[in-house]
């Protein structure tokens, strides 16, 4: 399984021993993020037993170009088989969550982002699936719904309206490419 458990327990390394554990394989928080995962927020709650970290407050998770902002950030972690009720070390290994609550911002580059209400970060399936008023921005294209599912390896994504009515729309606007008169004329 994925993680993105050697980022997140490098920072919380000095703070929670129990999410110490789990050798981490590379994640991705956006197309071609590459490097460590930076978090940080105004301020941090670990559950050693529950194996969750949760990161309250201006709350931000870079990588790359890519980045996840949000009111609240919680990281959930894989419980290790036999750390049933363990607190010290090797307690909890790779990470199967993120979930991004209030005020969500997630950023592919410098011009792709989408907002929403609510995101989760599935490790398992490289999945980010933001929720509420979702908007997502390229360039000048804006696409609005209700519920958007982003593959962080292959960039692609869905977007569904909330029923009612609520349909995604889309707004695009043409390339500018200008083509020289005598070609088009011929």
């Amino acid at each position: 399984m994925k993680s993105l458990a050697t980022p997140i327990v490098l920072a919380l390394g000095l703070l929670a021993p129990g999410l110490l554990a789990g050798a981490a394989q590379a994640q991705q928080l956006g197309p071609n993020a590459k490097g460590p995962v930076d978090i940080a927020a105004d301020e941090l709650e670990v559950q050693n037993k529950q194996c969750v970290s949760t990161w309250r407050g201006k709350a931000e998770a870079l990588q790359g170009e890519a980045r996840l902002r949000a009111d609240t950030i919680k990281a959930v972690f894989e419980p290790k088989a036999g750390a049933s009720g363990a607190t010290g070390a090797g307690a909890c290994g790779d990470l199967l969550r993120m979930e991004a609550h209030g005020s969500v911002f997630y950023v592919t580059s410098k011009d792709q982002r989408v907002r929403g209400d609510d995101a989760v970060y599935e490790a398992a399936s490289d999945t980010v699936t933001m929720t509420g008023d979702v908007v997502a921005v390229q360039g000048q294209n804006v696409l609005r719904g209700t519920r958007m599912v982003f593959n962080t390896q292959t960039g692609e994504g869905r977007m569904v309206g909330g029923g009612g009515g609520n349909r995604p729309r889309g707004v695009f606007y043409p390339s500018k490419k200008d083509k020289p008169q005598t070609e088009a004329k011929k």
